[in-house]
């Protein structure tokens, strides 16, 4: 019997059961409730988990970086790898969700998220995330193209990765972001501040971060 219909006989008190008293039928009526509230709690409920990962190198001469931006994976470059820092967490940003569902109903004239057009862009900027930012909040920043090969998409999953050379975004990297383009003026996916450390010169970093929804 469905739920629907068993509320239905409830109401009606056809249960095909003795007729409970008014305490046991006020008891099983808030029963049903709270177990339909729950159902659909349930089915509307939605998790965006986001992972972000630093992988620091050795690379006075830059060629690390070059390989990481034609594709190569950072597991070819374990000799020259310094360390890797990770952060979970981020907020969406209402011009990247607004982006998502003009994707999502066809609309025109959208810069996709695309290999031509993705970047990862970090700058130093502390003011904490909302939805209503429209970019990068340092004095600082750097937006780079995603490497070659990348968005990657996988069920659920879509994970963005640029390399910067040992001659670019050396400052304190504090805050990042998904963007469309080069600058604050694209469209920005996300945002997520948190203080990974000062990139200095002869480093290369590259930045792995992955958007995922469950």
């Amino acid at each position: 019997m469905g739920e629907g219909e068993e509320l239905d006989r409830f109401r009606r008190g056809r249960l095909g059961r003795p007729r409970a008293n008014g305490s046991q039928r006020k008891k099983r009526w808030r029963s049903l409730r709270v177990k339909r509230q729950t159902e659909t709690t349930r089915s509307d409920s939605c998790r965006l988990k986001t992972v972000t990962r630093i992988f620091v190198f050795e690379d006075p001469d830059g060629s690390v970086a070059e390989r990481l931006q034609r594709g190569a994976s950072t597991e070819l470059f374990t000799d020259k790898l310094r360390e890797v820092r990770a952060a979970e967490g981020n907020v969406f940003l209402n011009e990247g969700v607004e982006f998502i569902w003009k994707a999502v109903t066809g609309a025109p004239g959208l810069t996709y998220f695309d290999s031509a057009n993705a970047h990862v862009g970090v700058g130093d900027g502390t003011a904490p995330e909302s939805p209503d930012q429209t970019g990068l909040q340092g004095a600082n920043k750097c937006y780079k193209q995603v490497d070659s090969g990348y968005p990657v998409v996988s069920g659920n999953t879509v994970r963005f990765r640029a390399t910067f050379g040992p001659n670019e975004a050396n400052f304190d990297w504090r805050e990042w972001t998904v963007a469309n383009g080069d600058s604050d003026a694209a469209v920005n996916l996300n945002r997520k501040v948190q203080d990974m450390g000062r990139k200095v010169p002869g480093t290369t970093w590259a930045m792995e971060v992955q958007l995922k929804i469950t």
